[in-house]
């Protein structure tokens, strides 16, 4: 009686997933938005088939025969042609209608900032977060702990299953949890999000060393490390003369501190640790520097981003 009980509860356990699975199914299928461009096919019947057929800012078409609107926008292409159908029960019997989108128009969403692909998608399907940074083809060696969701202010009339009614204009996520793939930070994208990757804080090392550089500082890194990663000091250093210039928060004024390498490999003295944006200037010991001007990249507008299609 056992056995057979637990295998009831298996079976319904089966057949839930399996619905829900089918529910997700559906909730990924694209839906028709305003501007989108429909092809709509109509057999036996080519005077009612129309090509190139634009969703209007209503969200509504126009049909031959048919005296009102149609509702196209929020309805997928099944739904639409069923709709379609109905409507021309009053002249026609068991049409068979297909709708196919030509030009989608409706769902565009952006990514930039500090990813390898910067671009604009033609969503033609829901599509989570991760997912689009894969099309970016995934963060770049600048990128910091953060991805950024800036959403449209525009109201969608489609209220699909699982947004939140409430969604702030503004999302943060953690990077590695994105890339994780943690649900909490691997939401779905809406039209006319704007999907960035700051860049992370960074520190600069200059002078004479073998390999003047810039670090991201995506972990507490000391002034020490920061040296070593730039490959080292060079002959004739002054170790006791190392200058880090570092602006105050929320000032345009930089502050100076000297720090003195021989104090910290004797133990005398702690290791700098060191705060975002300072230049670590590493002078030789006849006194010259070897500071230079560091240019910031300026990141495209979205509009002069190139378009791609995720499918």
């Amino acid at each position: 009686m056992m056995k057979v009980l637990v295998t009831g509860i298996l079976l319904i356990l089966a057949l839930a997933a399996h619905a829900q699975q089918g529910r997700d199914l559906q909730d990924e299928r694209y839906r028709i938005g305003t501007g989108d461009v429909l092809d709509i096919r109509i057999y036996n019947r080519p005077q009612l088939s129309r090509e190139a057929v634009r969703v209007e800012g209503s969200g509504m078409i126009r049909m031959p025969l048919i005296d009102t609107e149609i509702q196209a926008s929020c309805l997928t292409e099944g739904e639409l042609a069923k709709e379609i159908a109905t409507r021309y029960t009053k002249y026609y019997r068991n049409l068979q209608v297909d709708v196919f989108i030509k030009g989608y128009h409706s769902r565009q969403v952006a990514v930039i900032g500090a990813v390898n692909d910067q671009s604009r998608f033609e969503l033609q399907r829901r599509v989570r977060l991760l997912e689009l940074l894969t099309y970016a083809k995934g963060p770049s060696a600048r990128a910091g702990q953060t991805v950024n969701v800036v959403h449209s202010t525009d109201t969608s009339p489609c209220k699909q299953a699982n947004e939140n009614e409430d969604a702030a204009a503004f999302s943060s996520y953690r990077l590695s949890d994105v890339l994780e793939g943690k649900p909490e930070a691997n939401p779905y994208l809406q039209a006319g999000d704007i999907v960035t990757v700051p860049e992370a804080d960074q520190v600069y090392v200059v002078g004479n060393v073998f390999m003047p550089l810039t670090i991201p500082l995506r972990e507490p890194i000391t002034l020490t490390r920061a040296i070593a990663m730039a490959g080292g000091l060079k002959q004739d250093t002054r170790k006791d003369k190392i200058r880090v210039l570092r602006q105050e928060p929320g000032t345009s004024v930089r502050k100076e501190i000297t720090v003195d390498l021989y104090a910290i490999e004797k133990k005398r003295s702690e290791d700098l640790a060191l705060a975002p944006n300072d230049i670590i200037d590493v002078p030789t010991s006849a006194g010259k520097s070897f500071l230079r001007s560091l240019i910031q990249g300026v990141v495209p507008g979205v509009g002069q981003l190139p378009v791609r299609v995720v499918p």
